[in-house]
């Protein structure tokens, strides 16, 4: 049997992507995935691996009661938003599954990692004393912004002072997830805990 579902459609800060946001919840609290192909989608999403199916469809991520596109610069966004907010909501309607199996929160990580000095700091993460309370943190604080804005941010590590964060969604290559993520998320952990030196984004 069919649930009415209303599906509406945000822009975000990062004018690539778009959030289609549900009347219901997709996944649990604190549950995010990211998908940057059709491959990646296998197994995990069957809602994501249709989506890649448009050929302006270039990433997906779903959390909490929202889904995010990434769409290929080749097609503005009031060209696709209808078809894209249609096929959504068709698909919750028609009680597919949204996803079947949770990727690994550091799934492709080492793929996105552009630089050397970012492989290192990510092979030197290690449980620390401060990894609870930097969690806390960014949960209380700061993921019900960056939900709000299409995205959600996963906490890798501490290590000598630096703090090593995973970007996804809309905030993962957004033009102002930099001054984000220098400004607003390190200052407010610097605040609260003198060691932090810094927040790296390991994938941006």
């Amino acid at each position: 049997m069919k649930v009415p579902v209303t599906i509406y459609s945000e822009m975000t800060p990062n004018p690539s992507t778009m959030k289609f946001v549900a009347n219901k919840y997709l996944l649990g609290t604190g549950d995010s995935a990211e998908f940057r192909n059709k491959s990646e989608a296998k197994g995990f999403s069957p809602l994501a691996e249709e989506l890649f199916s448009f050929p302006f469809v270039d990433g997906v991520f779903i959390a909490a009661n929202f889904v995010t596109v990434t769409k290929t610069n080749n097609v503005p966004w009031d060209f696709i938003t209808m078809e894209l907010r249609q096929f959504i909501k068709t698909w919750i309607e028609d009680g597919k599954e949204v996803l079947i199996a949770m990727p690994q929160k550091t799934a492709n990580v080492e793929a996105k990692v552009e630089t050397e000095e970012k492989a290192s700091i990510l092979a030197n993460l290690s449980p620390s004393e401060f990894d609870d309370a930097i969690s806390n943190i960014l949960d209380e604080y700061v993921r019900p912004a960056v939900e709000n804005d299409g995205g959600a941010i996963d906490y890798l590590g501490f290590n000598d002072g630096t703090v090593s964060v995973i970007l996804k969604g809309s905030c993962s290559g957004c033009p102002s997830s930099t001054a984000t993520l220098k400004g607003g998320i390190e200052n407010l952990l610097k605040q609260y805990i003198p060691e932090v030196t810094e927040v790296v984004a390991i994938n941006g």
